[in-house]
C-alpha cells in the first residue's frame, strides 16, 4: 500500500446476514472530481445494500488518471485480490465504469471465485430487482444486453486462457467461434427487445397523446433517487404508490389526476429517479419513460433537503434533464423531507432559495404552498374571458368547471354568464360566446345567432 491508498475494513463485531454476498468496494480519488471519493463510495455502499450485498471493506487509491489495463495500479489490484481472499468476499465492486478489458484483466488477478463488477452493472442489477411492469423489465433487459455486448470478447478471452488442452491456437479459435455465436445471440436479443419495446411504446404514446389531446396541464416529478417523489405523489393525490427508503424503489412511471383548489384538473406523473454517473445505456433504454418528463408542461424537481449532498444531487439531476433536452421546460424546485430538518435549518434553506418551495411529503407541511405554485404555473398562460353560454350548450359549462378557473358564475335568462381564465387550447371553444361586461344582452343575441 502506498501513502496514496486507504483501506477501511469492517471490524469482526459487525453483524452480517448469513446469506448475503460480501462485497469489497473500490474507488479512485482524482483531482478535480465533482464528487469526493468518500461521498461517492458511501452512495455505492447504499447501492450494494439495495442489491442485497453487505460491504466488508472499502478501499481507495489516488490517481491522476485510471490505469488503462486494470483501472487502479497493478499493485493496488493485487492488494484488492488479497483483501477479497482474506475477507471471504464474493464480489468486488468498482465505483466507476470499467472497460471490458479492464474487467477481464481484474478478474484474472482477483480469481475466478470472486466477481468483479462496476457501478453500472450494480445499478442494472438493482433495476432488474425492482422493475415490475412488462415495459420496465424489457427496458432493463435491453440495457443489460447493451452493457454485455462489448464485454463478450473479454469474457471469452478469460475463459480461453483457463481452458485445458488443445494448444494455444486451438483454444483461441474455439473461443472466437463461440464468441461470434454469442455476439449474434446478443444482437438478436437486443433487436427483439427493441421491437417489443417499440410496440409497448406505441401504446404508451397513444395513452400520452390522449392525455395531451385533452389539453390537461401535465406535471412531471423528477429528482435524485430516494428524494421522495413517490411520497409526494401519494400526499398530493392520495395515491397508493410504492414508497420505500431505498434507492430506486420504484422504476415505472405512474400518472394520477389531481384537482387544484380552483377546480382545474391536471395530471401528476412520478418518474424513475436519477443518480450521479447514471449509465448512458439506462438513459437510452428508459427513453419512453423519460418522455413523460420531456412532454410535461411543468417539472417538479424534488430534492432531499435532509441530504448533506443535496446540492450535488441537484446538479446531477439537472445534467440528466439537459441530456434528455428537458432543461427548457418550466421547473419548480421542491425541497422535500423538511420534517427531518430543524426549524432553523428550514428557515435557512428557505432564505437561500426564496423562489423554491420547502415541504414535507411525510407530514404535509408546506404542501398548500406547493399546490398554490402549481396552480399559478397552470394558469399563467390562461386568457381572461367573459362568456355567456346558452343553456343548450351545457357541455361547455362543464368544460369550464373542469379546465378553467372561474371567478364568477351567474345564471341569466339567456344562459350562464361566466368570468373565467381559459387555457390557450380551449379559447377557440369559448370565443363564439364571448361578451363584454355591461353588454351581455347583445352578446347573448349575437351568440345565439
Amino acid at each position: 500500500m502506498t501513502e496514496h491508498d486507504s483501506v477501511s475494513v469492517f471490524g469482526p463485531d459487525t453483524s452480517f446476514t448469513g446469506g448475503a454476498e460480501r462485497a469489497v468496494l473500490v474507488g479512485v480519488e482524482r483531482p478535480g472530481a465533482h464528487w469526493p471519493a468518500e461521498t461517492s463510495l458511501a452512495e455505492l455502499e447504499r447501492l450494494a445494500d439495495t442489491a442485497g450485498a453487505q460491504t466488508v471493506a472499502v478501499t481507495t487509491q489516488k490517481l491522476d488518471a485510471p490505469n488503462p489495463r486494470t483501472f487502479v495500479g497493478t499493485g493496488k489490484a493485487e492488494e484488492i485480490a488479497s483483501l477479497a481472499r482474506d475477507l471471504g468476499a464474493d464480489v468486488v465492486i468498482f465505483d466507476d465504469e470499467l472497460t471490458p478489458s479492464q474487467q477481464a484483466n481484474l478478474e484474472k488477478i482477483v480469481g475466478r471465485d470472486v466477481k468483479v463488477i462496476d457501478r453500472t452493472a450494480l445499478i442494472l442489477d438493482i433495476f432488474a430487482l425492482h422493475a415490475t411492469s412488462r415495459e420496465g423489465r424489457l427496458q432493463v433487459r435491453l440495457a443489460q444486453n447493451q452493457y454485455l455486448y462489448p464485454r463478450l470478447r473479454g469474457m471469452w478471452a478469460h475463459l480461453a486462457s483457463n481452458r485445458m488442452g488443445g494448444g494455444v491456437g486451438s483454444r483461441f479459435g474455439e473461443g472466437e467461434s463461440q464468441l461470434e455465436v454469442d455476439r449474434r445471440m446478443v444482437r438478436k436479443r437486443i433487436t427483439s427487445i427493441k421491437r417489443e419495446l417499440k410496440k409497448l411504446s406505441s401504446v404508451r404514446s397513444l395513452q400520452r397523446e390522449s392525455r395531451y389531446g385533452s389539453g390537461m396541464f401535465k406535471v412531471a416529478l423528477a429528482g435524485y433517487t430516494n428524494a421522495g417523489k413517490s411520497s409526494l405523489l401519494n400526499r398530493l393525490t392520495d395515491a397508493d404508490v410504492l414508497s420505500y427508503d431505498k434507492l430506486f424503489a420504484t422504476l415505472d412511471s405512474t400518472t394520477r389526476r389531481f384537482e387544484l383548489p380552483e377546480g382545474r384538473h391536471i395530471t401528476l406523473t412520478d418518474t424513475v429517479g436519477f443518480i450521479q454517473k447514471l449509465p448512458t445505456t439506462l438513459v437510452e433504454a428508459f427513453k419512453s419513460t423519460l418522455d413523460e418528463i420531456t412532454g410535461a408542461d411543468l417539472i417538479l424537481h424534488v430534492v432531499d433537503a435532509s441530504s448533506d449532498e443535496h446540492e450535488r444531487q441537484m446538479q446531477a439531476v439537472e445534467e440528466v434533464l439537459d441530456q434528455i433536452k428537458a432543461h427548457e421546460i418550466p421547473c419548480i424546485t421542491v425541497f422535500n423531507k423538511a420534517d427531518l430538518l430543524t426549524e432553523e435549518a428550514r428557515a435557512a434553506l428557505a432564505a437561500r432559495h426564496p423562489h423554491d418551495v420547502v415541504v414535507s411529503a411525510q407530514t404535509g407541511w408546506g404542501i398548500d404552498a406547493l399546490v398554490k405554485r402549481i396552480e399559478l404555473a397552470a394558469s399563467s398562460a390562461d386568457a381572461a374571458m367573459d362568456v355567456l353560454v346558452p343553456y343548450a350548450k351545457g357541455k361547455l359549462v362543464s368544460l369550464a368547471h373542469e379546465r378553467c378557473r372561474i371567478t364568477s358564475e351567474e345564471h341569466t335568462a339567456e344562459g350562464t354568464l361566466l368570468s373565467l381564465f381559459v387555457p390557450s387550447d380551449c379559447v377557440s371553444q369559448f370565443e363564439p360566446y364571448r361578451v363584454e361586461r355591461g353588454g351581455a344582452q347583445g352578446g347573448a343575441v349575437a351568440a345565439q345567432r
